[in-house]
């Protein structure tokens, strides 16, 4: 089942494509570049050109939160996004296909995760109309982001589910490793909950501002930001134990990462606060703090999976 494998790795590495094209698409103010769904502008093809819009075209324009007329870099952003998580469903719906053929092969256990998988992507799907309507709810945009990071676990679980008759890189798992990764976990989740939390104020405050004077931004959250940023550093000491801890090939090699990655997200958290709130920043500082939550979570999941089938 090597194909079965590559695509769902595939898929794992699709899901982070469009969680990209989403920061691209808040970050440049598009999120109501397609003021419906799931047409733009009454259509599936969006206009090119002012001269492009329909004749009731007022009525779709009054629903932006900014100058309320048509931006085509704005349309088409939201729109390539839209696209990317359509491509996405019809990729997970192949993986059900291909799983259901599979079925005697592989068994029950996978065709649940694919299930899952489609049913994440579905419920993805109707947050975003959902955005829409509710013309970018705060909320709503948060929770969007969150099933983007449960649809992301999923193909790593199954992956590890194809590899569970092998121990990890082959060595024997030491008792209670993952206990500290479940603590790393833990701190991950409390520090995107507080992230999200910065985020919605700064939604709030860059709307309030017609997005502009982006360097005002972050002085005027208040103590969540102090709090989220401080945290980062019980973040990086937990990586740090783990990688002096446990010095297993496979688990210093990840570790490795996992400590790579906290750097380079303090570093981004360094350039969002004293290089006034860069653009380009955002969509990268939301990617790479998904890919470090799923990357532990992958090697929570190996570990149990691999410490299970040694026992069975």
């Amino acid at each position: 089942m090597v194909g079965y494998r590559k695509y769902t790795i595939f898929i794992f590495c699709f899901v982070f494509l469009v969680v990209i094209a989403g920061g691209i698409v808040r970050t440049t103010q598009s999120g109501m570049g397609c003021p419906d769904w799931p047409k733009c502008f009454g259509s599936w093809i969006p206009p090119l050109t002012a001269d492009d819009l329909p004749a009731d075209f007022e009525k779709y324009l009054k629903k932006q939160d900014i100058d309320h007329s048509f931006n085509a870099f704005h349309t088409w952003i939201e729109y390539i996004n839209r696209l990317l998580g359509a491509l996405l469903g019809l990729l997970v719906l192949i993986h059900l296909v291909w799983t259901v053929r599979k079925r005697k092969v592989l068994g029950n256990v996978f065709l649940y995760h694919s299930i899952a998988m489609l049913i994440v992507v579905l419920f993805t799907a109707w947050l975003g109309k959902v955005v829409v309507d509710e013309n970018l709810a705060v909320v709503k945009i948060s929770l969007h982001m969150i099933t983007a990071l449960v649809l992301a676990f999923i193909p790593l679980m199954i992956v590890n589910l194809l590899d569970r008759n092998e121990s990890v890189s082959g060595q024997v798992v030491p008792r209670g490793i993952y206990i500290p990764y479940l603590l790393l976990f833990i701190l991950l989740l409390i520090q995107l909950l507080l992230g999200i939390g910065v985020r919605q104020e700064v939604d709030v405050i860059s709307k309030a501002s017609e997005y502009l004077n982006r360097e005002t931004w972050l002085s005027t959250v208040g103590p969540r930001f102090i709090v989220h940023r401080s945290f980062s550093w019980i973040i990086l000491i937990t990586s740090i134990y783990l990688l002096i801890k446990h010095k297993g090939y496979y688990f210093r090699s990840v570790n490795k990462m996992i400590l790579g990655l906290v750097v380079i997200l303090m570093i981004f958290g360094i350039m969002l606060n004293y290089l006034d709130f860069p653009a380009f920043v955002q969509p990268l500082h939301l990617l790479f703090s998904l890919i470090l939550i799923a990357m532990v979570f992958g090697v929570l999941h190996k570990v149990f999976v691999s410490s299970f089938s040694m026992k069975s």
